[in-house]
């Protein structure tokens, strides 16, 4: 039995030592408890329905072949069909906690786009692992700097596949959270935010707060991904040779 008042986690991942030893050392932590654990993403999806975790730790390689559709239905199972005229119970979301490769890729950007609530490198130490999973269990988002800056290049670089949302979408922000936004999605910290717009860091925190209300992301990097794909910024042009 989880200890009163623990966070949660579920662990997905496929390699038994691995697990096991994720298992340890959350169980050392105090406030962590582990209520479960499997090798793939379909019974991830089966066990926390059914053991309601605050958190799914979930590697990208465990995830299986399906890896964003298992996110989808972990992070937002209130979107998956359902019969006509059968009403849903009360849905539980955990947060979910992707263990990437490091460097951002097509996997990485489509897990965020999917609800991801936050990235950790697969190389973090256990002081960070155990950090994250508190995080993203307050309700916060969690993406290493050097993972976020590194996203960010890449969405500067590629144009979005899907198409951009429309127009209403950015009516939801105020013309300073729009400033807040852009200067987010250009890999400013909020320090620098504050210096650029003349105004107070705790006043940059409540706009990116509101802004990832609005705009229904869970994390920073989400919403760099909706500044591009709503059209608010648009990538860099190749350089062309003279």
């Amino acid at each position: 039995m989880p200890r009163s008042g623990a966070t949660t986690v579920l662990i997905v991942h496929d390699q038994a030592l691995q697990r096991l030893g994720l298992r340890m050392l959350l169980a050392a932590q105090p406030g962590l408890a582990v209520v479960g654990d499997t090798v793939e993403g379909a019974e991830a999806v089966r066990l926390s329905a059914r053991l309601r975790p605050d958190v799914v730790l979930l590697d990208s390689a465990a995830a299986g072949p399906d890896g964003i559709g298992t996110i989808r239905r972990l992070s937002r199972p209130d979107t998956l069909p359902r019969p006509l005229g059968v009403v849903p119970p009360a849905e539980h979301r955990p947060r979910v906690l992707v263990l990437s490769q490091g460097r951002p890729d097509t996997y990485t950007y489509a897990a965020l786009r999917a609800g991801a609530a936050g990235l950790l490198s697969k190389d973090a130490t256990p002081d960070e692992l155990t950090a994250a999973l508190r995080t993203v269990a307050a309700g916060d988002a969690v993406a290493s700097p050097g993972l976020t800056r590194a996203l960010i290049d890449a969405v500067r670089r590629e144009r979005p596949s899907v198409t951009p949302p429309p127009e209403h979408r950015l009516a939801v922000l105020t013309e300073r959270e729009r400033d807040v936004l852009t200067a987010v999605a250009s890999g400013a910290s909020n320090a620098e935010i504050a210096g650029l717009l003349c105004i107070a860091p705790t006043t940059v925190k409540s706009h990116v707060s509101s802004i990832l209300t609005k705009i229904g992301a869970r994390a920073r990097v989400q919403a760099v991904v909706f500044a591009y794909e709503s059209g608010l910024v648009r990538p860099h042009a190749p350089a062309t040779a003279a």
